[in-house]
């Protein structure tokens, strides 16, 4: 998993609250186990009409937004199914960081597991930084996970909370494999000593 230590970029104002996870990537794409190739379907059908064509009024559709990092959400994000899908389709687009009021516990979970960071903020901070994110390509968020601020494109700093083991994961680029393999020597040792003693298993 990529390491997360600092992003500067676009942010994109979504300001829809209860945007669940089939909103994020509909049913129809849970077909592949795959993380890649999900980001053109990511909001699928807020994103096409019924034809595949691009709805030019949808954020992520206008060209100050198409390379956005940041999307600036509105309160309840995530909701819905659990679908893991959901957070590689946002990474696969290339969204890196997701900030809101709140997030459905599994979807905040996730993001972790799959290199996004998702940031829960006072309403009015959100709302601020909401604002910002309307400037289009004059707005670019700086958020700094190690020193745990986010700088708005006004110099305005913000500070975020963040679990101790969730940040190390992140700017360490550590996923639940990753956390297994840094016990790689461990497993080896017991796998070793266990086939000396039960040779037969």
């Amino acid at each position: 998993m990529e390491k997360f230590e600092k992003l500067a970029g676009v942010a994109a104002p979504m300001p829809l609250v209860n945007i669940d996870t089939d909103m994020i990537i509909p049913k129809v794409f849970l077909k592949t186990i795959k993380r890649s190739g999900l980001g053109v379907n990511l909001f699928d059908e807020m994103r096409y009409d019924r034809e595949g064509n691009e709805k030019p009024d949808f954020v992520l559709n206008k060209p100050q937004y198409r390379d956005a990092k940041v999307l600036v959400a509105g309160d309840n994000f995530g909701c819905g199914s659990s679908r893991e899908h959901a957070p590689w389709a946002i990474a696969d687009f290339g969204i890196k960081c997701v900030i809101s009021t709140s997030f459905a516990d599994i979807f905040y979970n996730n993001c972790f597991k799959n290199g996004i960071l998702p940031l829960v903020l006072p309403e009015d901070e959100v709302d601020t930084l909401m604002k910002d994110a309307e400037k289009g390509a004059n707005s670019i968020i700086e958020v700094d996970l190690e020193n745990q601020t986010i700088v708005s494109s006004d110099g305005e700093i913000f500070r975020f909370d963040v679990d101790p083991f969730k940040k190390h994961c992140l700017l360490n680029g550590l996923d639940d494999i990753g956390l297994t393999m840094e016990k790689e020597n461990h497993i080896t040792a017991y796998e070793a000593k266990a086939s000396q003693q039960f040779p037969w298993a």
